[in-house]
């Protein structure tokens, strides 16, 4: 019953445009917009692949102790260039078929990929200026 009640909730509220009208995501601010949680492969090749903006892909592990301070450092650098780049979220246990196509051996690993092409990649954590010197190096400025 409850379960009912919540959805029709949200349904109630996506019908008064209340959420975003795609459906994936329910926050408006940039940060949300620009980073977001890959479902399965299809959608890693329509939203990563098939980009025309960079896309920096954070792979990690709920269990990973680096990944929850690495994460979050990443997506704060990421929401403040406003669109230049996006970040694609790969939880590594949900989807092992792209952490083996991508060669993904240890996590954190992100990848920086342009034009649906690994163009630079790192292992394990950095801090916000070393982030900020990856990010800038993706986006060509």
């Amino acid at each position: 019953m409850a379960q009912r009640l919540a959805l029709q909730r949200l349904l109630s509220l996506r019908a008064r445009g209340s959420l975003a009208s795609h459906g994936r995501a329910f926050g408006t601010s940039a940060g949300r917009r620009s980073t977001f949680n890959v479902q399965d492969g299809s959608d890693f090749q329509d939203r990563v692949v098939n980009s025309p903006t960079p896309v920096v892909v954070d792979f990690h592990a709920q269990w990973c102790g680096p990944c929850k301070i690495l994460g979050p450092r990443l997506e704060k650098l990421v929401s403040k260039l406003e669109g230049k780049v996006l970040m694609a979220k790969v939880d590594i246990d949900d989807h092992t078929d792209l952490a083996i196509e991508y060669e993904v051996s240890a996590v954190p690993t992100v990848l920086a990929m342009k034009n649906g092409d690994v163009v630079d990649k790192f292992v394990g954590i950095k801090d916000e200026d070393q982030l900020e010197a990856f990010l800038k190096k993706l986006i060509g400025a």
